[in-house]
């Protein structure tokens, strides 16, 4: 008799405290969103250590300036991300650029250098961990590689590391998040060329050997959203269009 009469929930009054919602930074194609941290690199000897600056388009995920240098420095940074402004053409309010809450990342030159030239800031919410996932999978790529070495016995050994990686990351490496394209070809509008030349070759391996496709005939992995995808995925046959980073909005 209660459930049918409605009073069979909770009557008191209490208040509701709704789901929080994560904030989000989303970029639609390249040059919207940038991610930006530092790395260490370990030196000829035990605690030496070279510290990596790399700035990476969430979007495409091609490497638009990188740094070697001894100290981690606020200075150094704001040159770093003033050139690599300069040289992508970043037009003001443009570009959100994230980091970290790293010391170089949330000190006042690099501040005042952003809001020079009309990008957002936006920093890692307090005490989370993976608020910058792009960075620190493509750090992960960089040591996780073979030719990566232990220790380097030079700073000018690592910047010759670096200057061999970057290249093969933007222009060689095929990444799983990406259709298995590259950062360039994503970042320069050349996917879609790409992913047709790939969809003629399969095409003729099915029309000259359909036996070998059981299932039905191959195409090849797609670099846009599903529709109706709202959260970011991982894979070979998926590229959101609309690539989010989990990150609060802060100046």
């Amino acid at each position: 008799m209660l459930r049918e009469a409605g009073e069979s929930r909770e009557r008191r009054r209490q208040a509701t405290h709704p789901a929080a919602v994560k904030p989000e930074l989303a970029a639609s194609g390249p040059n919207q969103v940038y991610s930006w941290d530092i790395t260490k690199l370990h030196g000829p000897a035990k605690w030496t250590y070279y510290h990596l600056y790399v700035i990476l388009d969430i979007y495409s995920r091609y490497a638009v300036g990188w740094m070697v240098a001894t100290r981690e420095s606020a200075t150094l940074a704001e040159k770093l991300i003033a050139a690599t402004c300069a040289k992508q053409g970043i037009a003001r309010g443009q570009l959100s650029i994230h980091a970290d809450r790293g010391s170089s990342m949330t000190s006042k030159p690099v501040a005042l250098l952003l809001a020079d030239l009309g990008v957002t800031q936006s920093h890692s919410r307090p005490h989370v961990s993976n608020d910058n996932p792009y960075s620190e999978a493509q750090f992960k790529t960089l040591k996780y590689r073979p030719a990566f070495p232990a220790r380097f016995p030079s700073i000018e050994a690592a910047r010759a590391h670096c200057q061999e990686f970057f290249p093969w990351y933007n222009n060689e490496h095929h990444h799983g998040g990406l259709g298995l394209h590259t950062a360039a070809d994503v970042h320069y509008g050349r996917a879609a060329a790409v992913r047709a030349g790939r969809a003629q070759v399969l095409d003729a391996a099915y029309l000259a050997h359909p036996e070998r496709f059981v299932r039905k005939p191959p195409t090849p992995p797609n670099c846009q959203p599903h529709p109706g995808s709202t959260r970011p995925r991982t894979g070979p046959d998926w590229h959101s269009a609309k690539t989010r980073m989990t990150v609060p909005h802060s100046r």
